[in-house]
């Protein structure tokens, strides 16, 4: 029996046996041609056929996991079109009059090593997508199909990686359970996997001598046991039928109210990315969105989304909420987000620098147009707006300035607009200490979290190797939680919190008693949290 450790990504027990995950290698002979434009047509021809293939795993994702999950094969058909990469080996052929497949993963191998290089985060996790689309044309080219089958019954699929293509063609039922050696909680097997609501483990040390073997996965503690002896695997048969009754018992919470055992009642919302996200919040029974992440807007667009598509997203949302309040965050680009048409510069510290709130503030149009989009739409629900990454009085004058006018002049324009609570996001330490002079301004107050925990502990919340010195539940920041509520109640505004520590059922309790009034999660986490919070003094 062996047990190894690894990154949680979504709880749950699994029990089965293990499969290990291993592609269909490509091999890649460097080959003299006498042809080169003969051999740039195969290119080009294995290219389209590539992106043809890409266009119906992003049917068949949207119709498996969701538009904004599926909206990665878009982007790796974009990369099949980049300009360099396609010159690369477009140059290689040319100049070195060698085969295409040589061409094409040389050009691949050298793309993503600079990805990977590179300190932003969002640009190091392109390297899989460079691979993926990489191996996508030589497959093509050599005939293979890519795959590695996984049988007919269920199983623990264990790997180095996934890539999107891979997690999306297999066959769901078949799947008990992820386990991988590389990949983050933000990496596309993790995102699938909270998605298909399985357990799933990250940065474990694998091995293909588990091939066929049995395997446990424990998504609440981090482990996976191979060939586990006989007493543990009847603890686990318990513990997972335990899980499964648990579940079952949280299905009973659906239609009850968020109220301590004191009677103080807990507004409880959901966070969402993507109007597609709003099935899994009525699903699960939100009671209205704490965080809806507007950034997907721009991240999935080749150009600035107008004011009308804006609009469009936004209508939609509140319309479908109804009386639910629904609070849309403004554009929060930079740092891990970034986007191309913005033309935003490399910095050595990019979640120190140009980001959200700095944006807008310093590119006007672009937090214009957004208001407007945002404005018009309160009119069809309960919208709320919230500014992110405020540290100063000063920027939220600036703020509602602009908010005033863009009003002013929908108002002049004779567009009806709602009662629209205005707040901002609490995740920088200087918005903590100014917070009872930032109370005086503004609505609500939502606490960022995770932002707010890197900044306090100085710690990138992206980076695996701080992982042991990363305390989310510090003394600093459940201090900071205390002086922003307290802060907020003095001012007669409301208080809450959007990050991850609001799904930490080991903390509501806590949360309450610091008197939170409200608590926004991922739509998963509504039942778990509206049981502790019901389970609370």
């Amino acid at each position: 029996m062996e047990t190894k450790a690894g990154k949680k990504v979504f709880n749950g027990v699994a029990i089965g046996k293990i499969h290990f995950y291993k592609k269909t290698e490509n091999v890649i002979v460097r080959t003299k041609i006498e042809d080169a434009e003969a051999e740039l047509a195969r290119y080009m021809e294995a290219k389209e056929k590539a992106e043809q293939q890409l266009g119906a795993l992003y049917d068949k994702a949207v119709a498996e996991v969701g538009e904004a999950n599926a909206e990665i094969f878009n982007v790796q058909a974009m990369m099949l079109d980049d300009d360099d990469y396609k010159d690369s080996i477009e140059n290689i052929i040319r100049a070195q009059h060698v085969n295409a497949e040589y061409a094409i993963a040389t050009t691949g191998d050298n793309f993503a090593e600079m990805f990977a290089g590179m300190d932003d985060e969002y640009f190091k996790a392109r390297a899989v997508d460079i691979k993926d689309i990489t191996n996508r044309i030589l497959t093509i080219l050599c005939g293979n199909d890519g795959s590695s089958e996984i049988g007919d019954e269920p199983v623990i699929i264990v790997a180095d990686d996934l890539a999107p293509s891979e997690t999306v063609q297999m066959d769901k039922s078949k799947l008990l359970a992820f386990v991988t050696r590389l990949g983050s909680a933000n990496s596309h097997t993790a995102i699938l996997a909270r998605t298909m609501g399985i357990p799933a483990l990250v940065g474990v040390q694998i091995s293909e001598e588990w091939d066929g073997k049995n395997g446990i996965v424990d998504g609440y503690e981090g482990k996976f046991i191979v060939d586990p002896e006989m007493p543990v695997l009847e603890e686990y048969f318990k513990k997972k039928l335990q899980d499964e009754e648990q579940k079952k018992l949280l299905q009973m919470l659906k239609g009850k109210e968020n109220v301590t055992k004191s009677g103080k009642k807990i507004n409880l919302y959901a966070n969402i990315g993507n109007p597609s996200d709003l099935v899994s919040v009525l699903d699960n029974d939100a009671g209205g969105i704490g965080l809806f992440r507007s950034e997907f807007l721009y991240l999935e667009a080749d150009n600035y989304p107008t004011e009308e598509e804006q609009f469009q997203a936004y209508k939609k949302v509140v319309e479908t909420m109804g009386s639910k309040k629904v609070i849309i965050r403004t554009l929060d680009i930079g740092a891990d987000k970034q986007v191309d048409y913005f033309d935003l510069d490399k910095e050595d510290n990019p979640a120190l620098g140009y980001r959200a709130i700095r944006i807008c503030l310093t590119r006007p149009e672009i937090f214009k147009t957004q208001l407007r989009a945002l404005f018009r739409a309160s009119a069809f629900g309960n919208l709320a707006i919230m500014y992110p990454m405020i540290i100063s009085v000063d920027e939220v004058l600036k703020i509602k300035e602009i908010s005033a006018k863009v009003k002013n002049e929908l108002l002049a324009e004779g567009i009806q607009i709602g009662d629209v609570e205005e707040g901002i996001m609490i995740e920088t330490p200087a918005a903590v200490f100014e917070s009872e002079n930032l109370a005086k301004e503004v609505d609500f107050f939502s606490i960022g979290t995770n932002d707010l925990t890197q900044y306090t502990l100085a710690i990138d919340r992206q980076n695996a190797k701080l992982d042991p010195f990363y305390d989310a539940h510090h003394p600093a920041v459940l201090k900071e939680i205390q002086m922003v509520i307290d802060n907020a109640h003095k001012a007669g505004i409301w208080a809450g919190i959007c990050g991850e520590l609001g799904a930490d059922t080991f903390l509501t309790n806590i949360f309450i008693k610091m008197g939170i009034d409200e608590l926004s999660v991922s739509p998963g986490c509504i039942l778990p949290v509206r049981k502790a919070i019901r389970d609370a003094e």
